[in-house]
């Protein structure tokens, strides 16, 4: 990946040479007024760019411009590409899809969760993907999870010492975590420990996930080597955080948009230094981007009165400095990566142009072409094909309690008060036949779920966090229609009422992810959305309750691999059945 010695010594001379004009710049800044951001100043130069590098900022010009583009930037303010810390890019979305997206608003570096490469992917097939995903125009790092967030068949296979050890070494990768196991970790885990040691003995960062946590058990947690955490829903949370010596991601997502409420929180708190915060959009899911990245994250800390440094700083300077690649990130300078915004003005984080790795990416409001192609076939990303069936056999529910939905992502139990035998269930009530399948036919685990909608008939997912098939609706005859119409289109999202399909999501990357850029695919996700609050979905983000339904970090109850999964008490209630 050549993270690590990004440039080899044959180019360093070439840059130097730029400098002592034997070579040309290949783009030249002028007249720049640009944010330096460790002196916290706007300053005013010319920026010498060769390549995807910075190679001077300054009074002067070069003797040379052969072969140089200059641009004036007299009327306009430069400040770095953004980084995003805490992406999770396979919200339908795929890495390239979301990235490429992304930059158009000014964010060009994405540190990125490996959790569905881990779970779906053999080591070198992911691997080979990362070098794809160097080919692009943008930055891409990435983290490694210690744990599945769910209960998993085989886990201690999947998460071996090798594999999650093999990944910490990848140069692309700059940390460990989210560690949603820390409950684990508390109570003696020595695996995850030692993991979190290595992390540290690489000069990595671990990050945490740490919602509700006291100020004791943030202590605890420091003191085994966690670093930061984006679990913050309030102002207290983020001084409990930061007064442990935590650095403090502040969130804004589909299910928690909390940005106004922390900045508040900080006023309240007489939170006025901002260099351990930042931002993230914590993998939303496609409808939340029309608005923006971490651009529209920008404008609203400017509008609450964070100085506009100290806002652009959290979204780049401060992530660069969290993550110890100052180097090469986070700011505009010599010996950087070429990652800037040109800003019309000082409070409008939004860019008119955008320069990533010295490649224009976006200029003067207009989208360029990027003709990277992605071998996902070869890396292990392929249509989903199935060869077994779901027939009525498997649509027995008798279950004595099932999952009732508390909000998009929360679930308790509740008593069945139905007969689940009914081949059609009434639409007067919001109890609803729910199936958890394993993505090889060989298992099952069926029960009701309370809350989802009174009106779906026919629901069938591929998406979910382990790749296996859910199922969700009130007539049989409709899931079996919408799970075949799924499996026909290599995986995808379906939703099926009286025999007839109404919408479809397709995901022919593995089941997962859609092909389709990110405009169309927001589309798509707004019909479904649509289509299930006319059913009675009543709750904002369907996507993320596809995805957490088997995530045992959260409360109270979880359809996993192994079975129903009690949460509070660690313990399979029901385990699944051999089909």
């Amino acid at each position: 990946m050549e993270q690590r010695y990004r440039w080899k010594n044959k180019q360093l001379r070439e840059h130097v040479q730029v400098l002592n004009g034997e070579l040309s710049p290949s783009l030249l800044l002028k007249n720049a007024t640009y944010l330096h951001s460790t002196l916290k100043k706007w300053v005013q130069g010319h920026i010498w760019i060769y390549g995807d590098r910075i190679v001077y900022t300054g009074d002067q010009l070069p003797e040379n411009l052969e072969q140089c583009e200059v641009m004036d930037c007299e009327s306009q303010y430069l400040v770095p590409g953004y980084i995003e810390p805490h992406v999770h890019p396979f919200q339908l979305y795929n890495p390239q899809s979301f990235s490429k997206y992304a930059s158009q608003t000014g964010t060009t570096t994405f540190v990125n969760d490996n959790l569905m490469m881990f779970l779906q992917l053999e080591k070198k097939k992911a691997f080979t993907l990362l070098r794809e995903f160097s080919k692009m125009p943008v930055t891409m790092y990435w983290w490694t999870r210690f744990d599945s967030q769910t209960e998993m068949v085989d886990e201690e296979v999947t998460f071996s010492n090798g594999e999650v050890k093999s990944w910490l070494e990848h140069d692309s990768v700059l940390q460990g975590g989210e560690l949603t196991a820390w409950p684990r970790l508390l109570e003696g885990d020595d695996l995850i420990l030692h993991w979190m040691q290595e992390t540290k003995r690489m000069r990595k960062i671990v990050e945490g996930h740490l919602p509700g946590a006291s100020d004791k058990t943030i202590a605890k947690l420091r003191l085994l080597g966690i670093d930061g955490d984006h679990e913050a829903m309030t102002g207290e949370d983020v001084y409990k955080r930061l007064i442990q010596g935590l650095t403090v991601t502040l969130r804004h997502s589909s299910i928690r948009p909390d940005l106004p409420a922390l900045l508040d929180g900080l006023k309240e708190k007489g939170i006025d230094s901002y260099d351990s915060l930042l931002f993230t959009t914590d993998g939303s899911t496609p409808g939340f981007y029309e608005q923006g990245v971490l651009d529209f994250m920008i404008k609203m800390a400017i509008d609450k009165g964070v100085p506009p440094i100290e806002a652009y700083n959290m979204a780049s300077y401060n992530v660069a400095n969290y993550y110890n690649i100052t180097h090469l990130h986070g700011m505009i300078a010599t010996g950087r990566v070429a990652n800037i915004n040109f800003l019309r003005s000082k409070d409008d984080p939004t860019p008119v142009s955008v320069l990533s790795k010295g490649t224009w990416v976006r200029k003067n409001g207009e989208q360029m072409e990027d003709s990277t192609e992605i071998n996902w076939g070869p890396s292990g990303f392929t249509p989903l094909s199935l060869d077994w069936e779901v027939g009525y056999d498997d649509l027995q529910f008798s279950m004595p309690f099932g999952i009732e939905m508390v909000n998009d992502v929360i679930t308790k139990p509740y008593s069945i008060s139905i007969n689940p035998s009914e081949e059609l269930l009434d639409s007067d009530h919001d109890q609803s036949f729910l199936m958890l399948l394993d993505r090889n036919g060989k298992w099952r685990i069926s029960t009701m779920i309370k809350g989802f909608s009174k009106g779906v008939m026919g629901f069938a997912s591929s998406y979910s966090n382990t790749g296996d098939i859910i199922l969700i609706g009130k007539s049989k005859p409709d899931l079996i229609a919408a799970f075949n119409r799924m499996k026909e289109i290599g995986g995808g999202i379906v939703l099926a009422e009286n025999g007839e399909i109404l919408h479809e999501i397709p995901l022919p990357l593995s089941g997962l992810l859609s092909e389709k850029e990110m405009p169309e695919l927001i589309e798509e996700e707004k019909t479904l959305k649509g289509l299930l609050k006319e059913r009675g979905y009543r709750f904002s983000d369907p996507i993320y309750t596809l995805l957490f339904l088997q995530s045992t970090h959260l409360p109270y109850i979880r359809m996993t691999q192994k079975g129903i999964y009690d949460v509070m008490k660690k313990t399979v209630l029901f385990p699944t059945i051999m089909r």
